[in-house]
């Protein structure tokens, strides 16, 4: 019999009346590595980043053709295609360029030598230019994560296999005009604390709340034509939102409206 008491599970004493506690949950750890996932392929070219977006080409940029290998200035004007690089180094300073932006679209790149790259007629790049011409800039194009860079003559950039000279001289992009522009600056990263409706202007605004909390019993949207200027006077006022639900409580199809 005593064995059997033993066996029994025993637990916290509850007083009659008394209401046990709930048993807190343990919720598990968020695994750090999750939110600071490290970037494998910088790490390998010394810190230096695949740049996927023209806001990113400013400041020190690398051009990569081919694994760790970058077009590389010479004192003549020319460029010329570095020898390779090992894992965990970065580019050399003759490799190394300074990225403007030319307009929406498009960039300038200034050499170590305080001159321009630009391209000939017969497509050779050249920097050797002391100011930005329509000559002088360049364009990224981002395809199936793949980058080129095309030149003013819509012809792209890549690296001659005869005597490894830079130039843009093919108008369609294959596996020679491949390449990596890369930035060692930090990666901004845009915080925003405008919720995802709230995006866009007034008029975009209400279309997206309606579309988040409207009933489509007939696939049909329903906004409220009254027009923008009763928001714009809303959000001066710092009520959009009471404002966005009573027109949206006119419509009479708002779940959240009755």
């Amino acid at each position: 019999m005593a064995d059997e008491y033993s066996a029994v599970k025993r637990g916290k004493l509850v007083l009659k009346g008394e209401k046990p506690k709930a048993k807190k949950r343990k919720h598990k750890r968020k695994d750090k590595s999750e939110d600071n996932k490290v970037d494998e392929d910088a790490l390998k070219h010394g810190g230096w980043w695949k740049v996927e977006r023209i806001e990113d080409i400013t400041g020190s940029i690398s051009i990569e053709f081919g694994n760790n290998s970058y077009i590389s200035a010479l004192d003549n004007g020319l460029f010329t295609i570095g020898a390779p690089h090992d894992d965990g180094e970065g580019p050399s300073p003759e490799e190394i360029f300074t990225a403007f932006p030319a307009g929406e679209t498009k960039f300038a790149l200034k050499s170590g030598y305080g001159k321009y790259l630009g391209v000939s007629k017969e497509g050779t790049v050249m920097g050797r230019s002391d100011a930005v011409g329509p000559m002088e800039q360049w364009e990224p194009v981002w395809q199936d994560g793949k980058t080129a860079i095309l030149s003013s003559l819509s012809k792209f950039m890549s690296v001659n296999p005869e005597d490894d000279s830079v130039v843009a001289q093919n108008v369609t992009a294959g596996e020679q005009e491949v390449c990596n522009i890369r930035s060692n600056r930090s990666k901004e990263v845009k915080q925003s604390n405008v919720p995802e409706e709230e995006e866009g202007d007034l008029a975009e605004v209400e279309v997206n709340y309606v579309k988040k909390f409207q009933k489509f019993q007939d696939k049909k949207l329903r906004v409220n034509e009254s027009g923008v200027t009763e928001l714009k006077r809303a959000k001066l006022e710092g009520n959009l939102h009471e404002t966005l639900l009573d027109r949206r409580s006119k419509m009479k199809a708002d779940r959240y409206c009755k």
